[in-house]
């Protein structure tokens, strides 16, 4: 962002423990409690057998995207806070009168806070909306071998859950036998940086396009389960073959 606009705030989330248990509880409502002990299974195999080589390629990457691009400015003002819709978020958008911002976070923006922006609030949603919205959409596309549909998608946030206005999808070459679907949801981001600059300078000058989903499929999926993964994996060896 800083690269091509001027960057006046930043707003980290440090999200307390009890948002975590919220979560739980929706996501066992959404499936079951037989059904989350699939997705708690997956996390434990995904934190012993995974997460490492992650993290270290995450590491790699950051380290690239540092040489890439300069420091934060010294001017851009930064605000940590548990939730981007507390009173310190909100007072660092109307103090600083943003023409556009870009959410990076999971939590459900409030219209007060989502609105403050003159150009919009956006978000880049790792699935394509509106057939994968919510968590996870690159692993379900996998799981569900939609490979044309692995992906992330550029939107304006608006009340719903990924459910607003489309302006933009963006994919990656990326190999589903050896890397994780964490992986290849950060690629189809980084792999697109310019691209993504390209529609944003659009859409602060007026000139973006709207893409029309009317009459697709839409639905939100939740955390990832082992059995869906293993089954992922499976067919990703088979089609190497």
């Amino acid at each position: 962002m800083a690269s091509f606009t001027e960057l006046s705030g930043i707003i980290v989330i440090r999200e307390p423990k009890a948002r975590l248990r919220r979560r739980i509880r929706r996501e066992v409502e959404r499936v079951g409690a037989i059904r989350f002990l699939d997705v708690l299974v997956f996390q434990t195999y995904y934190r012993l057998m995974l997460a490492p080589a992650d993290r270290a390629w995450i590491q790699a990457t950051l380290e690239a995207l540092s040489r890439r691009y300069a420091p934060v400015p010294e001017s851009c003002r930064v605000v940590e806070t548990p939730s981007p819709n507390s009173a310190e978020a909100l007072s660092l958008l109307q103090e600083t009168r943003p023409d556009f911002a870009l959410a990076r976070c999971k939590n459900i923006l409030r219209k007060q806070i989502f609105e403050v922006p003159s150009s919009g609030t956006f978000v880049m949603h790792p699935g394509v909306c509106p057939e994968y919205r919510n968590a996870h959409g690159c692993f379900w596309a996998l799981a569900r071998r939609d490979l044309d549909r692995v992906g992330m998608t550029l939107l304006r946030v608006d009340a719903g859950v990924d459910t607003g206005p489309v302006y933009g999808y963006y994919g990656c070459n990326f190999d589903e036998r050896n890397e994780s679907h964490i992986v290849i949801q950060h690629r189809v981001v980084f792999d697109n940086l310019d691209a993504l600059r390209a529609k944003f300078e659009e859409i602060l000058s007026g000139a973006a396009r709207r893409i029309d989903t009317t009459g697709r499929d839409s639905r939100a999926w939740g955390q990832p389960w082992l059995t869906s993964y293993l089954k992922w994996k499976l067919a990703a060896r088979r089609r190497a073959r």
